[in-house]
């Protein structure tokens, strides 16, 4: 399967996001950046938002990327530069047990695709955010997934099983 050279890889949070950038990165070679890491600086402090417009755009200038992110707020400039959209589209229990066991797997530690001093963490907030906020906006997704211009390659994938087949067919 060729993806081409700037894959964009989205969904909720717990829904295997960073997973799935690393595999695409492992599949093809090609670098996989972790909007996480342009977000958060260690100590979990937000950057100052010019500071990472500035890091966002240097990032998707590059000529090949596998990238891991929500941010709607940068969304449309990932997907103008992407060959390739992925939709990871999971049901929010799925989605907060993912983030729960996260936590479990992690604890005390930082996650390979999160900024090094900002260790997993996890907080009633987070929990909410993960259960209310992504299914109300999902609406909105779909709206704009549709709306991505033909010649880009969208994939709207539903669920692990709908995972486990793209990834299987990456390796073909």
């Amino acid at each position: 399967m060729n993806l081409g050279q700037r894959i964009m890889v989205f969904g909720s949070s717990g829904s295997g996001k960073s997973t799935m950038a690393r595999r695409i990165g492992e599949a093809t070679g090609l670098p996989v950046v972790h909007m996480d890491t342009i977000w958060w600086e260690p100590g979990w402090v937000s950057r100052p938002r010019d500071e990472v417009y500035a890091m966002h755009a240097a990032a998707i200038a590059e000529p090949a990327w596998v990238f891991d992110g929500n941010y709607s707020s940068t969304r449309d400039e990932r997907m103008q530069r992407a060959d390739t959209v992925i939709f990871l589209d999971f049901n929010r229990f799925t989605c907060l047990c993912r983030v729960l066991k996260r936590r479990v797997m992690f604890h005390g530690k930082t996650r390979p695709d999160l900024t090094e001093g900002c260790p997993e963490k996890i907080d009633l907030a987070f929990l909410k955010f993960v259960w209310v906020h992504f299914p109300r906006k999902r609406p909105g997704v779909l709206t704009w997934l549709a709306e991505i211009p033909p010649h880009k390659q969208v994939f709207h994938l539903k669920g692990r099983c709908a995972v486990k087949r793209f990834l299987a067919g990456l390796e073909e």
